[in-house]
């Protein structure tokens, strides 16, 4: 088994970053100093560094690429970097399943699926964490009938916390696989995911200004009428920048190369970081920013693999809450949004982002049993709060909304069993799989209670 003290290589982009033993998460608002740090190269590897720690009686956390802004991956105890649990075990095109080992990046998941001319179904807006990562903390992106990344999984293999190593499916070990499949880390380490897959596509991307009143107004008719639909409101102007994103036959037409680079590299990152920069040090600034970068996304459409749609680089730093709330909610929480940013001295640089899905059965999924809309406010890294999230969240749970569980919120167990029907159903598989909490941490014992 490979054990470090923690590597002494700085955070880079889409990864996490270790110094001197410690660990920070990609936007740097999250640290903690592990007694050790393990990469095991094999599931028998990671069930011994499981053993040892219960031996030492330690904790242990699994950590994927950082992406996470609330402590879900803090620890004190045993630190599981799953750098080299990346191996593809099986590629199946009969049954459509493709199943890989914890610690491969999705953006290395989706270039294999695609040489092999498969696909997911549905992917976030990045693609740089671990296949475990995403799936733990419900990673999802925006869709009318598909889900969130969690929801696509078929099969899992866990250690437990006697190092057992367990497989769970819908017909084996059924509660487990119920469980597991959003564990956020409570019920033991995943060491593989098997995923469905079907045949590779392309999608067709219309993106479009539009006011905001005009895109909330129609907001309905946008997300039924699309596969994937999606907007960012600009605060302190009435712009909207919306993506609409549909299969297509082909053939395929992606952006020419300068205009790919000039519009999501160096104006979507590069300027777009400089912007933000300067709105930190000149709050006033903002608005006049805001107004400029929201006339600056012009229309353009295009067709690419789905992946390539699917995703974009996110390279500006940021802090992010964001909530869940049911669909028929959606534009009412917008609107008091808005209405509460006018009203208020914040200068905000950056976009509110709107996302939708369908409801699934994954038990902690912010999309359990109904259809959901994604409200996500960010902040420039660095940039004082303010009131602002604080603000935010106060109407995004008068609205019965559900945080995401990797973002930032202040939600505990007691308000968390009101809006999940299945918490308690998890709390108590929790107890049996792991009764002395060998998983847990500051942040499980706020949200699950214990």
């Amino acid at each position: 088994m490979s054990t470090t003290s923690g590597s002494t290589n700085p955070a880079s982009p889409g990864r996490s970053g270790a110094q001197d033993g410690g660990w920070s998460n990609w936007a740097g608002n999250q640290t903690a100093r592990p007694r050790r740090t393990v990469a095991p190269a094999n599931v028998g590897e990671l069930a011994e560094a499981i053993r040892g720690a219960a031996e030492d009686g330690l904790p242990v956390k699994a950590v994927g690429s950082g992406h996470s802004f609330t402590a879900i991956a803090a620890t004190d105890g045993v630190l599981v970097r799953p750098d080299r649990l990346t191996a593809v075990r099986e590629i199946d095109h009969k049954g459509g399943t493709v199943t890989v080992e914890s610690g491969l990046p999705l953006e290395k998941l989706n270039v294999l699926l695609e040489h092999a001319g498969l696909a997911l179904t549905n992917m976030g807006d990045i693609m740089v964490q671990t296949v475990a990562g995403a799936t733990s903390t419900g990673t999802h992106g925006t869709g009318r009938t598909s889900g969130s990344t969690a929801a696509q999984i078929k099969a899992l293999e866990i250690v437990l916390a006697d190092g057992t190593v367990t497989t769970c499916s819908p017909t084996e070990n059924a509660e487990l696989f119920a469980g597991a499949r959003l564990g956020l880390g409570a019920l033991g380490v995943v060491s593989a995911i098997t995923f469905g897959v079907e045949p590779a596509f392309r999608l067709t991307a219309h993106e479009q200004p539009m006011s905001f009143d005009h895109v909330v107004g129609r907001f309905d008719e946008l997300a039924t009428e699309n596969e994937h639909f999606e907007f960012y409101w600009f605060p302190h102007t009435e712009g909207c920048s919306t993506k609409r994103n549909n299969r297509s036959e082909g053939p395929a037409a992606p952006l020419p190369p300068f205009r790919k680079w000039l519009d999501d590299e160096f104006l979507s990152n590069t300027v777009w970081e400089g912007a933000c920069r300067i709105g930190r040090r000149l709050p006033g600034a903002i608005p006049g920013i805001a107004k400029i970068a929201s006339k600056a996304w012009s229309e353009r459409t295009y067709t690419d693999v789905s992946y390539k749609v699917f995703t974009s680089p996110r390279r500006v730093r940021f802090v992010e809450m964001e909530y869940a709330v049911p669909r028929e909610a959606a534009t009412t929480v917008l609107r008091e949004l808005k209405a509460l940013v006018e009203r208020s001295d914040w200068k905000i640089s950056f976009p509110v982002e709107v996302r939708v899905a369908p409801a699934d059965d994954v038990w902690l999924s912010t999309a359990s049993e109904r259809d959901t809309a994604y409200i996500a406010v960010h902040l420039f890294r660095g940039t004082a709060n303010q009131g602002y999230f604080t603000e935010v969240e106060k109407i995004m749970t008068a609205h019965q909304g559900r945080p995401h569980w990797g973002k930032l919120h202040t939600r505990d167990a007691e308000y968390l069993a009101g809006v999940y029907p299945h918490l308690g159903e998890f709390t108590a598989l929790r107890d049996k799989v792991d009764p002395e909490r060998r998983f847990g941490n500051d942040y499980l014992r706020r949200v699950l209670g214990s």
